[in-house]
């Protein structure tokens, strides 16, 4: 009985510790961790497998607060649990350069898995590393050890729910089966604006059991016995995975318990206190102190979760024994040595003129021979996308071993669960669609950046060279999108050549990188995939002292090229630089930068099929844009080439009336 009574009082701890951390900061969501404290606390002290000592044990089970405004509940397990948060820590939470922000960050806080906040995107998240560590456990488990052999777990609430991107996620892990996926729902039935009546009257359980499911029902948030029985519960049914709905009341224990008022502010300190004699919390005790008793009680489970670890690392050795080319492989794999790669071998692929998406197809076959890693696949369009893999097998229930993944029409949980799969280790995902609809996939591949993840975007048919779908399926502002969010290389090539160079860096980038691939055939004369790799390079240096400077990416350097000649018949010198990625090229000194852009050379034209915004740093006051700054329309893509002017004669005609005027 001792233990359960310590057990009530640790779950009193995570609520206190969270309201205290919210009270501190003026600031925070106290409601949920007042809520949903005693499902978090019976997950991890008596079902989740995990090592506090060792977060990054690679056996671990994964815990996804995809709810992520709770963040102070998260914070207070790892406090108790003795994942290295201070109460300093705590009572820092929402302050400049601590552990503690708002919400969960990745590689930040020792112990958050997913960067989460953005509500759904952790539950998809969670699915992508279920679906790593089915497909892992299906490549390297023998019938004598079970070396990779752990669940996903997310506790979610209403708003998480109420986003699409659960949908998608849920139907393909319904779709997969993927058993060792459980989900805590937090189903408090208020959101910010009041009752979820106002806009969420379906019955979620349905839902998800039309999905594939196992879904359970935990009908008082406070009954600790029962979370426990329906935990135990879904761990046994590895054939699908499972919903446990528990409902339970936000802000439980205060004076705003049921209300929406105690979502995203602060309770106040009157409150605060009444809460804390409410839940039985000493009085004499200072703000984020917790009884000797208590921390006691968590260093024993702490001890205990431990020597999960070690048993397990016993069961690893006699499986590296037992199989030890297996054994090398996975530690090649977890320390990214699995791929060996040169640029030479990846041009030597490509011998003609082609679409940039035809070229990339080839390399993406050719790494998928050099490493058994890569997983990944596309939304629907690998025939379109160049994804399919020649002789791969299927990502499926049926077989987890397959490495090709067909996410459906789901873009947005594509995305997220690339990251997933990137966050779990070990494994090289990709994943793919056309470029119109990387719109869907935004907000997922802004975390990645967050993240810094190694996750490939395939994107095709990249601009009006599309056709004949017009305008809902030819990108325009997109690549200035992506050019905006930090942290995101953004690679359109300009050929064979530069298609090489852009994989060559995105699977070396510690980041996500964004291939961004044509459609329609691409010239590539005098590009240079050694070149490639400053980001911009000379491709035509137009003498000691060009008149002006042309500047283009993709399939539009070979049309700049051509109004380089038209040029020179007239007498004028035109330098030619191909950018294959913004990015790359802002990170060269300054030397290298003047070298292909000279500052003195004003007279500046650069040419893209797409907004020009992302180009006006470097034409500068005297430089002109040819670009779109309007929607396409439908027709053969040469056609729309030359009615929206990138011809060579419009080029080298625009180029002539800039060096009129600042004659």
């Amino acid at each position: 009985m001792l233990d359960r009574r310590m057990d009530e009082r640790a779950v009193t701890a995570i609520r206190v510790l969270s309201i205290e951390a919210v009270e501190k900061a003026k600031s925070g969501h106290p409601g949920l961790p007042l809520g949903a404290a005693p499902m978090a606390y019976e997950l991890w002290a008596n079902h989740m497998k995990h090592n506090p000592a060792n977060p990054e044990w690679m056996n671990r089970d994964r815990f996804v607060l995809s709810a992520g405004h709770g963040s102070p509940l998260l914070y207070s397990l790892f406090h108790l649990f003795g994942y290295g948060l201070t109460t300093d820590d705590l009572a820092s939470f929402r302050q400049w350069g601590s552990l503690t922000p708002g919400h969960p960050e990745y590689g930040h806080t020792k112990g958050v898995e997913t960067t989460t906040g953005p509500l759904g995107q952790g539950f998809a998240t969670a699915c992508g590393m279920a679906m790593a560590e089915a497909h892992l456990a299906a490549r390297f488990n023998t019938p004598e050890h079970k070396i990779i052999d752990h669940r996903t777990y997310v506790l979610c609430g209403d708003g998480d729910l109420m986003e699409g991107i659960t949908s998608e996620a849920a139907s393909l892990a319904g779709t997969l089966k993927l058993g060792k996926l459980i989900v805590l729902y937090d189903d408090n039935e208020i959101r910010i604006e009041g009752s979820t009546d106002l806009a969420f009257r379906e019955d979620v359980g349905a839902r998800f059991e039309s999905y594939g499911w196992h879904v359970l029902d935990v009908r008082d948030g406070n009954d600790r016995d029962s979370i426990s029985r329906a935990l135990a519960e879904a761990r046994t049914r590895e054939d699908r995975p499972s919903m446990i709905m528990v409902h339970t009341k936000i802000g439980y224990g205060s004076p705003k318990e049921g209300s929406s008022a105690c979502h995203g502010s602060p309770l106040g300190e009157e409150n605060v206190a009444l809460t804390k004699r409410a839940l039985g919390w000493p009085s004499d005790l200072a703000p984020f102190e917790v009884p000797d008793e208590i921390r006691a009680h968590m260093a024993r489970i702490a001890g205990k979760l431990a020597a999960e670890e070690e048993s397990w690392n016993a069961l690893f050795l006699e499986w590296s024994e037992a199989n030890p080319e297996r054994a090398e492989l996975l530690r090649r794999g977890m320390n990214r040595q699995d791929l060996t790669l040169e640029l030479d071998e990846l041009t030597a692929l490509l011998s003609e003129d082609e679409a940039t998406r035809v070229s990339s197809g080839k390399i993406l076959n050719h790494i998928a021979k050099k490493t058994p890693f890569l997983f990944g696949g596309s939304a629907d369009l690998a025939p379109s996308n160049n994804t399919v893999i020649e002789n791969g097998r299927s990502f499926s229930c049926e077989n987890p071993a397959g490495q090709t993944i067909h996410f459906g029409v789901r873009e947005f949980a594509m995305a997220a669960m690339a990251n997933g799969i990137a966050l779990h280790g070990v494994l090289r995902p990709y994943v793919a669609t056309f470029f119109v609809f990387s719109d869907y996939m935004k907000s997922a591949v802004r975390l990645s950046a967050l993240m810094k993840l190694p996750v490939i975007y395939i994107l095709t048919h990249d601009s009006i060279g599309v056709g004949e779908d017009g305008p809902t399926h030819q990108p325009i502002e997109q690549l200035l999108m992506f050019r905006s969010i930090p942290g995101l290389k953004v690679f359109r090539p300009a050929g064979r050549e530069e298609t090489a160079a852009a994989w060559y860096m995105a699977l070396q980038n510690n980041g996500p990188s964004v291939l961004v691939l044509s459609r329609q055939k691409v010239f590539s004369s005098e590009t240079s995939a050694c070149d490639a790799l400053r980001g911009a390079y000379i491709i035509r240096d137009g003498g000691e002292k060009p008149d002006v400077l042309l500047m283009a990416s993709g399939s539009e350097v070979s049309v700049t090229l051509s109004a380089a000649d038209q040029l020179k018949q007239e007498g004028i010198s035109a330098r030619v630089v191909s950018f294959l990625s913004m990015e790359v090229f802002e990170q060269q000194g300054e030397a290298y930068k003047d070298l292909v852009l000279p500052p003195a050379l004003r007279k500046r034209v650069a040419v893209e099929a797409g907004t020009p915004l992302s180009w006006h740093r470097y034409t500068g006051l005297d430089g002109i844009i040819i670009g779109i700054d309007h929607f396409g329309a439908s027709g053969p893509s040469a056609v729309l080439f030359k009615e929206f002017g990138f011809t060579p004669s419009n080029i080298a005609a625009r180029a002539k009336e800039l060096l009129i005027k600042h004659d």
